[in-house]
C-alpha cells in the first residue's frame, strides 16, 4: 500500500504576489485565457474565456477564428460597462494579454494585471479548471460544423454553467442562478 502523501503548505501568501493573490470578493480578481478548437473541416478557432475567480461565474466566452489584443480590449470594455471594473486580471503571458495596448488601457482604468510564470498553468488554477470543464463537458463531445454553431452551443453551455450547474465550491449552487418565482407567488398577488 503506498504511503499517504503529506499535505503541502498553503499556496496563498499575503504579500500580494501575482501568483498567490486570493480573490476576496466579487469583481476582485478576474482571470482570462485562450483555448483552441476546430470545426469539422479542420479550421481552427479561438475561444477567449473570462471568469470571476471569487464567484466562479463565467463572465464571457468569445469565439472567433482570430482574436486580437483589440478584440480582448473590446470584450473587456463591454464587461466593464455592464459588470463593473475588477481590481485585478490574472492571465498567462500570451501576446494578446501582454500587448502594450491592453496593459496601457487596463492601467488607465486602474486595473492591475497579474501575469503567471511562463509554463506554469497551475498558477492560474481557476480559469484552467473552468477550461477543463468546458473541454470535458462540451468541446470533447461535440463536432462543430460551422463557427456559428460553435458560438451558439458554447454560449448555451456558458448559461447552463452559470445558472443551472451546481458547483461544489459554492455549496452546490450555481454562480449566477436565474430568479425563479413560483406560480403560487403570482396567485397571492392577484
Amino acid at each position: 500500500m503506498p504511503k499517504k502523501q503529506p499535505k503541502r503548505g498553503r499556496l496563498w501568501l499575503n504579500d500580494g504576489s501575482c501568483i498567490r493573490l486570493r480573490p476576496e470578493h466579487k469583481d476582485h480578481v478576474w482571470s482570462y485565457d485562450f483555448m483552441i478548437e476546430r470545426t469539422s473541416n479542420s479550421r481552427p478557432f479561438k475561444i477567449l474565456t473570462l471568469i470571476d475567480e471569487f464567484t466562479r461565474e463565467s463572465l464571457s466566452i468569445k469565439v472567433n477564428r482570430r482574436i486580437s489584443s483589440q478584440d480582448v480590449i473590446d470584450e473587456l470594455f463591454h464587461l466593464f460597462i455592464f459588470r463593473g471594473i475588477p481590481e485585478y486580471i490574472r492571465s498567462d503571458n500570451g501576446p494578446e494579454f501582454t500587448a502594450r495596448a491592453v496593459r496601457r488601457w487596463l492601467s488607465r482604468l486602474g486595473v492591475k494585471t497579474l501575469f503567471i510564470e511562463p509554463g506554469s498553468p497551475w498558477e492560474n488554477g481557476y480559469i484552467e479548471s473552468f477550461n477543463g470543464k468546458l473541454r470535458d463537458e462540451l468541446l470533447n463531445r461535440e463536432i462543430f460544423t460551422t463557427l456559428e454553431e460553435a458560438k451558439v452551443l458554447i454560449e448555451q453551455w456558458r448559461r447552463e454553467y452559470n445558472q443551472v450547474r451546481p458547483h461544489s465550491s459554492l455549496e452546490y449552487r450555481p454562480p449566477a442562478p436565474e430568479a425563479i418565482l413560483s406560480v403560487s407567488f403570482f396567485n397571492t398577488i392577484a
